[in-house]
């Protein structure tokens, strides 16, 4: 079967002797199994593409429903509350409403090579999820503008530059070619958490005592947001108003965005008017990014050994390569030769990033996942970093206060034995 790619012309062949195990759900039994997942049409359809590569090898139909972001996590809460659950699924966090129905994926995590420090083990030592893809906060600039102006911007380690120094080029691109603002940054925690690992701080740390505490780097990270949402550098407005960073960037008129590697199919296949490219994020203190992703898990049920087996297949070096290339995903897998044609330069830099940050870039996810475990926070879709910083922004409160309300809303949500 023939697929386009969205990221490249063609996948990467390997040998079908790199196939895992089909195992219960074998050829022409016309099983199939349900998988709710969010945003993969946005993602070029790499998941369907490659249900449907599944179905023609074994005849088991993965049914992929592709819910709304919105509503993902309220679908599925009120799935386990009605004994609906899909067979799996692609999360974006776990929830201690369902968590105890999830089959163990340290198996197949161990037998693919997925990446030991993305994984977390429950109080039984499995592996009830695990990554299917990184996502990585990154830089991206106009180039246009930049070359306009005559500003560098670093593509290699021995040019990087500061946060003092990334916002003092970005205001001489804006004076130099009229643009609009410097920068857009996405109004989400997970940017706001990476700019602090650049700063020096290790974020929101919970201690032995069941409180969480910060450094002084938090502060001064904060202030230096808060310094730059002035609507010169930075408009107010994406934070505080919720006006679409993607598109101030693509209207050509910002000379830099601070966002992830998602965003990279999106610019190539629609961003027309002008010449843009990756950059180097700023190290003010250290080189740091931040990782995430959706997690993949199977549900305990009559179909969960299909479930597996599809999952099984899917993180094979051939079928995982693949997927890779046609949604344009970091792998969680080492040493995988991923062509992403004329988007390699990007995820190039980007996998140079995330083998350069400091090990904090992992830590939100993995803790997150053993706080869960350990039945040590609630879950829900509270983000009190987001929350207080929407008010700094708007400049309706201070560093200090923002910190208290941050840790005093951590601290609340949080169950100690």
């Amino acid at each position: 079967m023939k697929r386009r790619l969205v990221i490249t012309a063609g996948a990467a062949v390997l040998p079908l002797g790199a196939c895992g195990f089909i195992g219960d759900g074998g050829e022409g039994d016309g099983e199939t199994v349900k998988f709710w997942l969010s945003g993969d049409a946005n993602q070029g359809g790499g998941f369907q593409a490659m249900a449907d590569k599944y179905f023609e090898e074994t005849g088991v139909t993965v049914d992929i429903d592709d819910i709304p972001y919105d509503d993902f996590n309220t679908r599925l809460r009120n799935a386990a509350q009605a004994d609906g659950l899909p067979d799996l699924a692609r999360v974006t966090a776990i929830d201690p409403i369902w968590m105890d129905r999830l089959e163990d994926l340290g198996g197949v995590a161990s037998e693919h090579g997925v990446m030991e420090s993305l994984l977390a083990e429950n109080r039984d030592g499995e592996v009830p999820a695990f990554l299917t893809d990184l996502t990585a906060v990154g830089l991206y600039v106009n180039k246009t503008l930049f070359d306009q102006a005559g500003v560098a911007y670093p593509t290699a380690p021995d040019g990087l530059w500061t946060w003092d120094g990334f916002i003092s080029a970005v205001k001489e691109v804006k004076a130099a070619t009229g643009a609009r603002y410097g920068l857009v940054m996405d109004p989400s925690s997970h940017r706001l958490r990476s700019l602090m690992y650049q700063f020096g701080s290790d974020g929101f740390v919970l201690g032995d005592d069941c409180r969480y505490t910060t450094d002084e780097a938090a502060t001064a990270a904060l202030e230096f947001f808060a310094s730059i949402n002035d609507d010169d550098v930075m408009p107010r407005s994406v934070w505080v108003s919720g006006d679409d960073p993607n598109a101030l960037f693509k209207s050509g008129q910002v000379a830099a965005y601070y966002s992830g590697s998602w965003q990279v199919a999106d610019f190539q296949d629609n961003i027309a008017d002008f010449e843009w490219a990756s950059a180097l994020m700023p190290a003010q203190t250290r080189r740091a990014t931040n990782l995430g992703g959706g997690y993949m898990v199977v549900y305990k049920g009559d179909k969960a050994q299909t479930a597996l087996d599809f999952v099984n297949w899917l993180f094979t070096a051939e079928n995982y390569t693949e997927i890779c290339e046609i949604s344009g995903f970091l792998p969680v897998v080492q040493g995988l030769d991923v062509d992403y044609g004329a988007a390699q330069a990007s995820f190039d830099l980007y996998n140079e990033e995330i083998a350069a940050s400091d090990d904090v870039s992992s830590a939100q996810e993995r803790t997150a996942l053993e706080m869960v475990y350990a039945g040590r926070t609630a879950g829900g879709d509270a983000d009190p970093l987001k929350d207080e910083a929407v008010k700094l922004a708007n400049g309706e409160q201070d560093v200090p206060t923002a910190i208290a309300n941050i840790i005093a809303s951590l601290d609340e949500n949080i169950t100690c034995e």
